[in-house]
Formats: C-alpha cells, sequence, structure tokens
C-alpha cells in the first residue's frame, strides 16, 4: 500500500491529511498559520506540528510517505520559494512538491483539468488554468498591490465603518452594537481610544459580523458584501479573458471562509454580475470540501496514480468543511 501526504497551510490554519491510495484517510493533525509571508518561524512550526501529527496518528514514518504535496498560502513568486524550498526540504520527504493554496483549492472543487478558483479567506487570491494547460495567478498580495478585502481587510472595513458612523461621517449601523458586544466596550468612544492607546490590531473575528447585520437589512454591511463579491468578480473575470477561456464551459470554485462558511447570497450575486458577461459557461461553485482534499489528490496523481472514483468518494466523505470544522 502507498501513502500521500496533503498540506494546505493557510493564514489562519494548518491542516496535514495522510491517505493510502483508495483515499482512506488513516492520519491528520494541524497547526496555526502556515503563511511565511506572516511570519517564517511560524509558519515552519505550524507545518512541522501538522505533519508530525499525522505521522503520529498513522504510525508512519516520512520514507513511508510515496509523494507530498504542500498548498501553501503565500507561495506566489519564486522569491517566495527560495524562502519555502529549504524549510520544506529540511522536513525530510523524498519526493515533494509546493504550490499556492490556489492550486490545491481549484483541484479540490472540480473534476476537470482546467478553471479557475477565487479564494476569500484570510486575503484574496485568484488563479486560472485553461485548456492549453497555460496558468495564471492575480492578486493575493494586499491592498497596496490591487487586491480588496478577505477576512483582514473587511475586518478592517467593520472598524472603520463603526467609527465613522459614531463620528457622523456615515450612517448610523447595526455594526456598532455587534462590535461593541464583541469587543467587551461600552462605547464606541472607549474602543476608539484604547485601540488608538494600545495600537492594537484589528481581530479578523469582526468580519462575521457582516452577515447578520446584512440579512437584518443594514446598508453600511449590505455595501460592505457587494464590494468584495464585486472586486472578486473583476478579478475572475480579468483571470479568464487574460487566459482566453471565454468561450469554455468550466468551473469558478469558490474558495476561503468567507466564501464557504457563511451565508454568501451578499456575494456571490454580484460575483456573477462580473463574471457572466465575460465567460456564460463559467459556473461558480462553492468548495464543499476543505481544500487539503485537493492536496491528498495532487499527490496521489503525483505519485503516478489515476484518481478513481472510490478515491473521490472517500476524501469526499472525509473531508467535508463541516466535518473538519468539527474536529
Amino acid at each position: 500500500m502507498s501513502y500521500y501526504l496533503g498540506i494546505d497551510g493557510g493564514g489562519s490554519k494548518t491542516i496535514a491529511v495522510i491517505s493510502d491510495e483508495t483515499g482512506m484517510i488513516i492520519g491528520s493533525g494541524y497547526g496555526g498559520c502556515g503563511n511565511h509571508q506572516v511570519g517564517r518561524e511560524i509558519a515552519e512550526q505550524s507545518i512541522r506540528k501538522a505533519v508530525g501529527q499525522a505521522l503520529q496518528e498513522a504510525q508512519l514514518t516520512k520514507s513511508d510517505i510515496a509523494y507530498a504535496m504542500f498548498g501553501l498560502a503565500g507561495a506566489d513568486r519564486e522569491a517566495d520559494f527560495r524562502i519555502l524550498r529549504p524549510m520544506i526540504d529540511g522536513l525530510g520527504f523524498p519526493d515533494f512538491e509546493i504550490v499556492c493554496d490556489t492550486v490545491i483549492g481549484l483541484r479540490a472543487g472540480t473534476t476537470r483539468p482546467f478553471g479557475v478558483v477565487s479564494i476569500c479567506g484570510t486575503g484574496t487570491n485568484c488563479y486560472g488554468i485553461n485548456r492549453q494547460g497555460r496558468a495564471l495567478q492575480i492578486g493575493g498580495f494586499g491592498y497596496t498591490y490591487g487586491d480588496f478585502g478577505g477576512g483582514a481587510g473587511l475586518s478592517v472595513e467593520v472598524f472603520r465603518s463603526v467609527i465613522r458612523a459614531w463620528e457622523g461621517r456615515s450612517e448610523p449601523t447595526r455594526l456598532t452594537e455587534a462590535v461593541l458586544a464583541m469587543l467587551g466596550y461600552a462605547s464606541v468612544e472607549q474602543l476608539f481610544h484604547d485601540f488608538l492607546d494600545r495600537e492594537a490590531a484589528i481581530p479578523y473575528d469582526l468580519t462575521k459580523l457582516l452577515v447578520p447585520a446584512a440579512d437584518e437589512g443594514d446598508g453600511v454591511a449590505e455595501r460592505i458584501l457587494q464590494k468584495q463579491g464585486i472586486e472578486l468578480g473583476i478579478t475572475a473575470a480579468t483571470v479568464i479573458e487574460r487566459l482566453g477561456m471565454q468561450s469554455d464551459s468550466f468551473d469558478l470554485v469558490l474558495v476561503g471562509s468567507v466564501l464557504t462558511r457563511g451565508n454568501t447570497r451578499h456575494i456571490i450575486p454580484h460575483m456573477e454580475s462580473q463574471v457572466a458577461p465575460v465567460a456564460l459557461g463559467c459556473r461558480l461553485r462553492v468548495l464543499t470540501l476543505e481544500p487539503v482534499a485537493g492536496a491528498v489528490m495532487l499527490a496521489i496523481e503525483k505519485g503516478g496514480r489515476r484518481l478513481e472514483q472510490t478515491v473521490y468518494k472517500q476524501l469526499g466523505t472525509a473531508l467535508t468543511l463541516k466535518e473538519m470544522s468539527e474536529v
């Protein structure tokens, strides 16, 4: 029996999974942030921890792994790979590959060898590969370099909207009461001065307040989510056009906690408004599996085996977002 390791190292968590050649999961492990752009040492510790737990649970050694696939947030440019290659090589696996987390997200969300993936988790990113095998990534480098939103950016939008409403620069918002309750402040004035005095970072958890507020008809929250959808749609449409996929039928896989763990009716229609005029054959599909499933699939394929339907079924049962979120 051959064994395969898949790793998803994201901005907030790292998941490692080991399967046999049938897709049966025999080991899993978890760590913190796996993005070296956030912190190299933190990322390495998180990846080592997750991998070590998975190997221990599977009762295997590194030499037992036929192929290891590392899907890592921040694996975007050659400058990143110069950091990541020695880091991952130091783990001691005989055969491995490092790809951006966009690649494993796409593989987990479609059975076709081509398509587009849009990520909206801690940050945002978009990647596509066409029928000819040409790939393109746009985004992933933050607001300064053209991106908008993701959990980190949306939390700032929530925070600043509360401040602006308090000052009178914008309309009142239900987000005010929700933010004060979540962060434990009696007033926005107290919140304002405390964050300034401590130079405190904005908690990513504030993003979770957007959908409930929008569901209650809050215009501020609705506009923030609308902008997120439009920006994601513009980026995906740009990837589609630059790869010449306008006449193809393919999946646009939606990945990341903002798109997979909440009510997306405030986001997805605005994405579609940007993508549909460019590619009528594009179908938006919310990812139902953890992206690490894509890493396992790629590891099995890179190890020289064809993915049978039984493998898809096994991974689909064990690595759903619901199952993994309850671990």
